[in-house]
């Protein structure tokens, strides 16, 4: 009885093998063994390749490995799926940990009992204060929660934060945040983000939403470069536009206008050693001028975080090193 039970098992991989070779056959040649066609159909509701060609069902065993449920709409699709959401590195544990709801009803709608009220209580108690099992990883929670409320603050993209968020753990893994500023370390691994990701935020935005001092901040992130090798090219003017201009409710055209006119003074280098955030407002009172959309030298000096002096000193180099004639009236 062992022995046929045998054999049958070394005649079922057998089959399955040559099954496997088979297909791998036609998948590597991806031709007709018929016509020759190069063309072959999928099909995975019926699981069947089939030439477009000659119609030939080269193969009738498609394993599918799509869902066993239909949904006809992305609402639905969430509804049915079965799995749980993706990892997500701005939390300390990636999203992967559990959480005990806070509702007051059961899974059939009725009211659960005061005492059952009072143990679920107490389990998430206990659930909040096991999260964490060290204090490396409770300021790992605290750091990442800064993180998420100065980005959110800020107005910077998910995936600038995510890369920020990853650069904070790498410091932490290498002990840089010890005996250092939580804030200020937030503030400046989000500004490294920022200036890599071409989405620049200035010192002074960032220290204003850290509650912490610009200085201190230049501080963390001169430490942070030096120990991670970061190199960071200067900021652009041009990167400040699109913001600022939206900020002063300007149109495409006096961003392209402005762009236009930074990128002729950093032909001629007068960007080189300057403020870009006062050298792109320059750019831009020039450029609202110019189209006829004019903002005061105040207005622009505001939404770039400096002075109207800065702004005027700026502009007069612009307009006298590149020729522009403005009529300020």
């Amino acid at each position: 009885m062992s022995t046929e039970i045998g054999e049958t098992k070394n005649e079922i991989e057998k089959k399955v093998k040559s099954e496997r070779d088979h297909i791998g056959e036609y998948e590597e040649s991806d031709k007709c063994p018929e016509c020759g066609g190069i063309k072959l159909i999928r099909d995975y509701e019926r699981a069947e390749l089939v030439c477009e060609k000659c119609g030939l069902v080269i193969d009738g065993d498609f394993i599918d490995t799509g869902p066993d449920w239909r949904a006809f709409d992305s609402e639905e699709r969430n509804k049915k799926m079965r799995v749980g959401a993706p990892m997500d590195i701005m939390t300390h544990d990636k999203g992967l940990s559990t959480n005990i709801g806070t509702g007051t009803r059961d899974s059939n709608g009725n009211s659960i009992s005061s005492n059952k009220k009072t143990k679920f209580y107490r389990l998430r108690k206990w659930h909040r204060q096991s999260k964490f099992s060290d204090s490396k990883e409770r300021d790992l929670a605290l750091a990442l929660g800064e993180l998420n409320r100065m980005a959110s603050q800020l107005n910077i993209p998910k995936s600038v934060s995510e890369d920020a968020s990853m650069i904070y753990r790498k410091i932490a893994e290498k002990g840089l945040v010890k005996g250092r500023s939580i804030e200020a370390m937030v503030g400046s691994v989000l500004y490294i983000s920022c200036r890599q990701n071409k989405i620049p935020r200035t010192l002074d935005e960032i220290s204003d939403s850290a509650r912490v001092s610009r200085k201190e901040i230049g501080r963390a992130y001169r430490y942070i470069a030096s120990e991670l090798g970061i190199m960071l090219q200067p900021a652009k003017p041009e990167e400040y536009v699109p913001r600022f201009c939206s900020q002063l409710g300007l149109t495409n055209k006096v961003q392209f206008k402005a762009e236009e006119i930074l990128k002729q003074a950093s032909e001629k280098e007068l960007t080189s050693g300057r403020d870009p955030t006062s050298i792109a407002a320059a750019g831009i009172y020039i450029a609202s001028v110019k189209c006829g959309e004019k903002r005061s030298q105040k207005k622009v000096a505001n939404a770039a975080s400096t002075t109207e002096v800065t702004v005027r000193n700026r502009y007069q180099e612009l307009c006298e090193e590149l020729n522009i004639e403005m009529n300020v009236n």
